[in-house]
């Protein structure tokens, strides 16, 4: 696999300029995909403004200005992904990736006290030794339960320092979600019906406006309104 990219490949989710310069960093291998996260140079550099090269936007992470959930980033061109939080201490800001209307990552600002916590979906389950179930998470967290309390495509208000499971948004009729992926990434909506298929279809979300997408498609945002704030159109 290569270890380079031209701009003119990067994800279309990637707030890049095209044109700007022929080659654009590649993150590392990461619980983030590559259509749904950015290397922290282009978090740093792009994003935020910070520095002005890749160069520095390195020294910055070597010096371990910049955290991600709570963590100090070793690696320059480590994913930053969807709904994973940011901060600067040094600069006591602190932010949220999130989807723009327009299907863009970006960054939005959030106070301290919500930096404290993520939303986290449940991609699978497995019921390990011991009887307790593992719920496998977007980000690659693994949380061990003692009761299958949860479902596949649940949304979990997670802690960020301690992992502990403050809040569940099910997937469920009257639920706000953000699309994700897909042709409209960055839209939300309200569920109107959640469709439960056979095992050789995907299940269906239906919304209050008319359309509907697949379950991958979906992240639960809230219980009845949204818990975080999403971005503006501009």
């Amino acid at each position: 696999m290569s270890r380079h990219m031209k701009r003119l490949t990067a994800p279309r989710a990637w707030p890049v300029k095209r044109k700007a310069a022929v080659w654009v960093t590649k993150q590392s291998p990461g619980a983030h995909s590559k259509e749904r996260s950015v290397p922290a140079v282009l978090v740093l550099r792009d994003m935020l403004g910070l520095c002005d090269t890749a160069r520095e936007a390195k020294r910055i992470v070597a010096n371990r200005d910049i955290l991600v959930d709570g963590k100090a980033l070793k690696d320059a061109k480590a994913p930053v992904g969807l709904m994973d939080v940011v901060s600067v201490p040094k600069a006591d800001a602190y932010y949220r990736m999130l989807l723009s209307p327009k299907g863009k990552l970006t960054l939005e600002a959030i106070s301290k006290e919500e930096a404290a916590w993520k939303l986290c979906r449940i991609e699978d389950k497995v019921l390990v030794k011991g009887g307790k179930m593992q719920l496998n998470l977007h980000d690659g967290r693994n949380i061990l339960i003692d009761e299958n309390a949860y479902r596949t495509g649940d949304v979990l208000k997670i802690e960020v320092a301690g992992q502990k499971i403050l809040g569940n948004y099910p997937l469920k009729e009257g639920a706000p979600i953000l699309i994700c992926s897909g042709k409209h990434a960055g839209t939300s909506a309200t569920i109107s019906e959640y469709v439960e298929s056979n095992i050789q279809y995907e299940n269906v979300v239906k919304f209050t406006d008319g359309s509907e997408t697949v379950k991958r498609n979906v992240f639960v945002i809230g219980a009845k309104a949204p818990a975080v704030k999403l971005p503006e159109a501009v």
